[in-house]
This record gives C-alpha cells, structure tokens and sequence, in this order.
C-alpha cells in the first residue's frame, strides 16, 4: 500500500508533548479515525506512531502520540512528515479530492491542447497552484474559472487558462 503525505510535523508546541501539524487537510475526527501513522524523517527514518490527541490551532494542526509526553522527547519527531495508507484516508466528499490524487493527471485546456502533467500543488494564501509540466512549466491557479472538469477514471484535468498566461514565459 503506497504512503500518502497527510502534513508536515514541524516542531514542538508547549511542554506536554505537542507538534505542529502543517499542511494537513484532514480534521482531529478524521485523524482520530486513523489514529495510526507512519512517521519520516529527514534521513528517511520511520517509526509507527499512535495518534493520542489532535486539536485545531490557528492555521495547522496541534498533535500528540504515545509515547511522546513531553517536550524534549516530541522534538525529535521534528522535523518530519506524516504518512498514511492512501486506503485509510477519509473519502473527501462529492466533487472534492485529495492532493495526492490530483498528482499525475493529464492537464489540458477547454480546446483540447495538452499543457502536460500536474506534478505539485503550491498552497497559497487564495486559491492553490497547480504546477504542470509538459513541454514548458505551467502554474495554473486552481480557481473557479479556471478549473473546469476534474475526471478522476480518466486521470485528466480540464483548465480555462487566464488570460494573459499563456504570453508570460517560462
């Protein structure tokens, strides 16, 4: 079962063990559902890790895990990530997918044009920005207008361009 991103553990938070859960678009009902979670590490290390506690915080996650009571010993988790079984996830609504699954589609225009393939999304303060390859770099804004038709069978994503976009290079 391949591993999925679900955040990034950035550092410790309080004296009781805490981290700080960035990224993640999962609430603390959904994390507790899984409640078991593969850590790395930069180094590529993973350890399994037992979900006790997860609150909201301003714009990230607030997170704790057995064993990891205090301050000193949550520290080592950070810098890390969080992974889980792509399976496990929560299913995100009607018409709602996960980043990871947007990963690898096809982009093309409303006029058929093949601009390449999604190869990250970039968060942003407004609409996400889809980073598509093909034959040059495209950041497409993942805005109303823009994105028309997301078809998860048939691993494609249908983009209006903005005007002017095409004319900036690369």
């Amino acid at each position: 079962m391949p591993l999925v991103r679900i955040g990034r553990i950035t550092r410790a938070h309080g004296l009781r063990g805490e981290l700080s859960l960035d990224g993640s678009a999962l609430t603390p009902l959904e994390l507790h559902e899984i409640r078991s979670f593969t850590w790395r590490g930069r180094g590529g290390e993973t350890l399994t890790l037992t979900l006790e506690t997860a609150r909201p915080a301003h714009d990230r996650m607030l997170v704790r895990f057995a064993g990891y009571a205090d301050r000193d010993r949550a520290r080592t988790l950070a810098p890390g990530e969080l992974l889980v079984e792509g399976e496990r996830l929560p299913d995100p609504g009607p018409g709602v997918a996960y980043t990871f699954q947007l990963i690898g589609l096809e982009v093309r225009t409303t006029a058929g044009r093949r601009l390449g393939t999604l190869e990250d999304v970039i968060s942003t303060g407004a609409n996400p920005v889809y980073v598509v390859r093909g034959d040059r770099e495209w950041l497409v804004p993942a805005a109303p207008g823009v994105v028309q038709q997301v078809d998860m069978a048939a691993r494609t994503l249908v983009v209006e361009l903005p005007a002017g976009l095409e004319d900036l290079t690369p």
